[in-house]
């Protein structure tokens, strides 16, 4: 009944065309070709007929998705059938142009197929056809791990067998000997031996490359070369996903490596080096209504130098909103509240060298509204079946500047991508976590507020919880180390600072 499906221009060239009969090209092209010529633009209708087919046609802004049909079939099945098959393209193409259906082309044929079969309507819905056309094969996974691991199994042993191999040609060596050969095939003893040699040589060569040169370090136990080998296996689990065709999202990644851009410490880190760390929790309603906000800090000393072990940091606090500040235990408590500086009780010990130490930290909680560094309005209301969300920010603390913001919105499953209206800066969608993450490089004081809109079937509450990150080097209590001296003869000495103000959780609920 239904003899092709095709998403074609305004003029009627097709880009992509499925036949579910046997059709030449030249046919389905003529078809297709034919088809803006018999369309009457003075009449609202959704199929044309000729003598022989009838077309049931779908506007898709600059194209049309074009139903072929035989002249007996059900126009109302048709008609049901065309819904679907529009719904289906916005699942893989975020815009509906030219370029984007081109590339996206084996997806969309794979999914019209899951539609149609022998030229008749499957029963299936938009949320199972995504199910199918992901589908991989459990059994198929399980015999790829069995025989990656008979693999590593033989090449250990083949190893092992190597290395016994070398070991008695070694102690052959030693003791005067002819090395152990291989019996059979009329080999001799000798030549058994150099093919010893030969095999195990091959083996250990083959071997060599794989092993990185690892740089000197102390001897003892080191988690890091732990970290390091969990790490190798991530990679190696990513790479088997890359190769069984996944399409692994390296937002993340790129996220990541933006951030510690934006964090890098100062090329020319001094003797003396502070790091200062700011960390946020904060939870607000979606209606307003700061829930709690948590703010922690800490001041770490960072002394390469054993001449300038014995120093004062002298500390400018002009924070206004009551942040609770704690002193290390070694440090004198009595020099601080007095004069704002940290120095030891004991002026004649030295602070320990080439290790970071914490010597002031401070915490801030509240549930004022004014204190959000950065508010989050999002609005969605229902119209119909789907849903327009309004979404904005503000800088209210507009000494801050962030980099790296991430704003992230949760989208209902199974509805396909959602239709973009306004945006300042760009977006990804995540179709695999259904999630809208809104990027914007720098939120700052020359551009403190932004807005995003977009359109997609759900619910108001499916777009909560609203999550943020962001990186920035400005911190946001007031806290800075203003000069470093001796202790003894008060002369300045040079130092280096590194601040950063991170995201532990930032939420909109």
């Amino acid at each position: 009944v239904l003899l092709a499906a095709a998403v074609c221009t305004k003029a009627g060239k097709a880009i992509v065309s499925r036949q579910f009969v046997e059709m030449t090209r030249t046919r389905i092209e003529g078809l297709l070709a034919a088809f803006p010529k018999l369309m009457n633009t003075g009449k609202q209708h959704t199929f044309v007929e000729t003598e022989s087919v009838r077309y049931v046609y779908q506007p898709m802004e600059k194209l049309y998705m074009v139903l072929i049909t035989t002249k007996n079939s059900n126009i109302l099945e048709d008609l049901e059938t065309l819904r679907l098959f529009s719904r289906v393209i916005p699942e893989y193409c975020r815009a509906l142009e030219e370029n984007e259906i081109s590339e996206h082309c084996f997806d969309l044929i794979f999914a019209f197929d899951e539609i149609v079969a022998l030229g008749y309507r499957e029963n299936v819905n938009l949320a199972q056809i995504r199910t199918f056309t992901e589908m991989d094969s459990h059994e198929e996974k399980v015999f790829r791990a069995v025989r990656e691991t008979q693999e590593r199994e033989a090449k250990a042993e083949m190893r092992r067998k190597a290395k016994e191999l070398q070991q008695a040609r070694r102690d052959a060596e030693r003791q005067g000997k002819k090395a152990p050969g291989f019996g059979g095939f009329g080999s001799s003893a000798v030549s058994g031996g150099t093919t010893a040699a030969m095999i195990t040589e091959t083996i250990i060569e083959t071997e060599k490359p794989k092993v990185a040169p690892a740089p000197a370090r102390p001897s003892g136990p080191s988690k890091a070369l732990k970290l390091g080998a969990k790490g190798k296996e991530v990679d190696n689990f990513v790479d088997k996903l890359k190769s069984e065709g996944e399409n692994i999202m390296t937002s993340v990644g790129k996220r990541s490596t933006e951030a510690a851009k934006v964090l890098a410490p100062p090329v020319n880190m001094e003797s003396v080096h502070m790091k200062i760390e700011e960390k946020i929790s904060l939870t607000c309603g979606r209606d307003g209504g700061l829930q709690n906000m948590e703010l922690h800090g800490m001041i770490m000393l960072h002394i390469s130098d054993e001449k300038f072990a014995r120093i004062r940091l002298h500390v400018e606090n002009e924070d206004k909103r009551g942040v609770q500040l704690q002193t290390h235990p070694n440090v004198d408590k009595k020099l601080f509240t007095a004069e704002s500086q940290i120095g030891l009780k004991n002026p004649e010990k030295s602070f320990p060298i080439s290790s970071d130490v914490g010597v002031l930290k401070w915490r801030l909680q509240t549930t004022e509204e004014s204190f959000i560094p950065l508010t989050i309005n999002c609005w969605p209301s229902e119209s119909g079946n789907s849903c327009d969300v309004n979404i904005e920010y503000e800088l209210q603390e507009e000494s801050l500047e962030l980099n790296d913001v991430i704003i992230t919105i949760p989208l209902p499953s199974g509805v396909g991508a959602p239709v973009i209206g306004e945006i300042d800066g760009e977006y990804r969608h995540d179709s695999r976590r259904n999630l809208l993450e809104w990027c914007l490089p720098v939120i700052d004081a020359k551009n403190k507020s932004g807005s995003l809109e977009f359109s997609i079937a759900g619910q108001p509450n499916d777009f909560f919880p609203v999550q943020v990150s962001f990186v920035s080097k400005k911190n946001y209590c007031n806290i800075q180390v203003t000069k470093v001296t001796q202790v003894d003869g008060n002369s300045p000495v040079r130092f280096s600072t590194e601040t950063t103000f991170l995201v532990d959780k930032y939420e909109i609920l």
